[in-house]
């Protein structure tokens, strides 16, 4: 590699064995492809009352907060309009939450964000009887995760690694910790780990009558450092780094390191006392919940040991701090997320997701924590649950249950009689009003964009159409859908698709790229609407062929579980076998077959192309691990344990002890800031492969995160991607 050229529209740094195309504008067609024109409206976002009645929007211009009746969609009323509030004056906001009984506001402006999730903003509180607008704080100037108290007079929020409670009431504000730091104690929202990997960006619970708030604490002292560069750039550039960069550094436990020591405290508003509730289990490792369930005397924790096999669940009274063993779940592998994220709550019972037979199944316990009935059964799992309908008693629930690549929602009622909401073929998923009276069915196939419609609950009968995406449809109607297949691999059955250009000229011989994301209860191979950088490939000729394999989502546990300990072995086995399929098919070029994947999709990349049968032309990796020993703790060790109980495990799945292998030509690609898997990651593996005599290509994109996105960049990725398979395949 002797070329060195300058992206400046990307603000990349490429290393190239050949003279490179000029850039994204020798790509006339690109913008059909990856550019706005491609992406499915969906209705204006709503936020439902209390009662499901009626809903909430925001304006396109920020300045109003309009109130519409749920059955007809009129106005009702306009609750906030900015140009006619006192105290206070904003000229916009960019989002609100509303108190339970619709009288106060929260509306925010300026968020900057932190992690995936989380954000910071400056926070006001609105009163909809006086129209006071009032900053929520008057001693900090941002704030963080701000949430009601049940009867909408008190806001806890966060600031600076600290709990506040603000008293709309009197304008009043207490703290309820001291101790927060950065880098060592964060209250009441978690840390980098806990929002990546257990979804959450809120560690703070209010009991059902006001009196106590209860909170995570995460000490992190002990947890490693990691650090990146941060230079001025091009996109959005930072001057104060135009000279000397500048670097980014917060606490990231890769496996096997010490993660931060959580703890559960309440904390009395009356008397402002904080206890800390002890929890009776040595193998507590995370606690990635807290919940109050329908009682002031029961805030229920969800706990994890360190291997994410065992999950035990306790009933605390917060004022006593007495815990209670509620529910033990264990299983031989890794717990699914949706086992202790998605808990649900109900005022005499609690529901849970297992794969105790095998399959994710729902599981309804009483707070003795007596099981009281097996909701949901069969060869299927549950992939969303959407709860409970107390009126009517039934269930709703979104699974697989006419087969993997689909998602029906649906409803069953006490006897176990199941009534099927959306079509039998495609993918479906629902949003549903508090009370369960309305819901919205958002639904694709693919060759139909999705459709969002509005169906009351207690006829089913369909209220309105919110978005069709007819316009789409219409735009790009010469495009063909996927075609699904179905082959073999070590005797298993694994599901695919293929996607062709329209007017595909089957007498001729076309090279492949294979795109695949493989990591642990994924799915790519689905049937719904999707435009983007494959139908751009597929309109130049290529065949795009996807297969997802072993390891992957909606086809049970033991399809799942055969990747335990073992990351990358069998994936690379079903991708080599899924290449040899498409090799077969009469209009494939067997010589001209290349490998993408993003994220575990390039880390999947980098094993398959290892491989010593391994029959790519060429492979390109985005942002991907190269040892499991660099990835964070609970999404590693969920999959592998720790590398110091399965050293041999993580030596075998990682790609940098491969690099002699990789026969073909290989591109990386990779954000600098990439805060989930580190550019780190690629450093090392490209200086494995120069130790051992051997080089890749690489394209760098400086202050990028993991997505790569902004300033036009994944174009950039997806045209540098299709230069270097044309250069190599063509």
């Amino acid at each position: 590699m002797n070329i060195f050229k300058t992206l400046a529209s990307a603000a990349a740094i490429m290393l190239a064995a050949h003279v490179s195309a000029a850039g994204v504008a020798d790509y006339t067609d690109i913008d059909r492809y990856l550019g706005n024109e491609r992406y499915a409206q969906s209705p204006k976002a709503f936020t439902y009352m209390a009662d499901g009645n009626f809903y909430l929007q925001l304006t396109p211009d920020g300045t109003k907060v309009v109130k519409y009746d749920t059955r007809t969609a009129k106005e009702v009323e306009t609750l906030i309009d900015l140009t006619h509030t006192r105290e206070t004056t904003l000229q916009h906001i960019e989002g609100f939450t509303m108190s339970a009984d619709g009288t106060k506001m929260l509306v925010w402006r300026n968020a900057q964000s932190i992690y995936r999730r989380s954000f910071s903003a400056e926070y006001f509180f609105y009163d909809t009887r006086t129209r006071i607008l009032k900053p929520l704080s008057t001693e900090h100037a941002r704030q963080q995760a701000p949430l009601f108290s049940p009867n909408g007079r008190m806001v806890a929020f966060v600031a600076d690694n600290n709990i506040y409670i603000k008293k709309l009431d009197f304008g009043t504000e207490t703290a309820v910790t001291t101790d927060g730091v950065k880098n060592c104690i964060i209250n009441g929202v978690p840390d980098w780990t806990y929002e990546e990997e257990f979804t959450t960006s809120s560690s703070m619970a209010w009991a059902p009558d006001d009196a106590t708030l209860c909170y995570i604490k995460y000490n992190e002292t002990d947890v490693p450092m990691f650090t990146f560069p941060i230079y001025e750039g091009s996109c959005r550039p930072d001057p104060a780094y135009a000279l000397y960069p500048g670097q980014f550094t917060y606490k990231y436990p890769v496996a096997g390191q010490k993660n931060s020591v959580v703890s559960v405290h309440s904390f009395d508003v009356d008397n402002r006392k904080t206890k800390t509730i002890e929890l009776p289990d040595s193998r507590i490792e995370y606690i990635p919940r807290i919940a109050y369930a329908y009682s002031p005397d029961r805030l229920v924790v969800t706990t994890l040991n360190r291997a994410q096999t065992r999950m035990e669940l306790y009933s605390v009274n917060p004022k006593s701090t007495v815990a209670k063993s509620l529910l033990v779940e264990e299983y031989s592998a890794w717990l699914t997320p949706a086992t202790y994220e998605d808990i649900r709550f109900f005022p005499e019972s609690f529901v849970i997701t297992s794969s105790r037979t095998g399959y994710d199944h729902l599981y309804q316990y009483s707070y003795a924590g007596v099981l009281e009935r097996q909701i949901t059964s069969g060869d299927f799992d549950v992939t969303a649950y959407y709860g409970y309908d107390a009126k009517r008693d039934v269930h709703y629930y979104q699974s697989t249950a006419t087969g993997a690549i689909n998602r029906v929602v649906s409803r069953i009622d006490r006897k176990g009689k199941v009534t099927q909401l959306t079509p039998s073929e495609g993918t479906a998923s629902a949003t549903f009003s508090p009370d369960k009276a309305f819901y919205t069915i958002r639904y694709s196939n693919t060759t139909t964009p999705p459709v969002y419609t509005l169906y009351a609950a207690s006829s089913d009968k369909q209220i309105k159409v919110l978005e069709d995406n007819a316009a789409l449809k219409a735009r790009y109607a010469d495009i063909p859908g996927r075609e699904f297949f179905t082959m073999q691999s070590d005797g298993v059955t694994l599901n695919g698709y293929i996607l062709r250009a329209p007017g595909f000229d089957a007498s001729k011989r076309h090279p492949v790229v294979m795109f695949q994301y493989s990591g642990p209860g994924s799915q790519q191979v689905l049937n719904d609407w999707s435009i983007g950088w494959m139908n751009w490939y597929a309109a130049r000729g290529y065949v795009i062929v996807c297969v997802d394999g072993r390891g992957t989502g909606g086809r049970g546990r033991a399809f799942m579980d055969v990747v335990y300990k073992n990351l990358g072995h069998y994936e690379s086995i079903d991708q080599i076998a899924a290449a040899r399929y498409a090799a077969q098919l009469p209009y494939v070029d067997p010589s001209r077959i290349g490998l993408h994947g993003w994220s575990y999709g390039g880390y999947e990349t980098l094993m398959a192309a290892s491989q010593p049968d391994a029959p790519y032309a060429a492979a390109v990796a985005v942002a991907p691990v190269t040892d499991w020993r660099y990835y964070d703790t609970v999404y590693a060790e969920r999959y592998m344990l720790t590398p110091q109980e399965n050293e041999d495990g993580y030596r075998q799945s990682a790609p940098l002890n491969r690099v002699k292998d990789v026969k073909c030509p290989l591109l990386i690609m990779h954000g600098t800031a990439d805060d989930n898997v580190h550019f780190s990651n690629t450093v090392e593996y490209v200086g494995r492969a120069e130790g051992a005599g051997r080089w890749c290509d690489m394209l760098l994109f400086p202050n990028m995160d993991h997505s790569i996105n902004g300033c036009g960049a994944q174009k950039v990725v997806f045209a540098r991607m299709l230069d270097y398979f044309d250069r190599n395949m063509r």
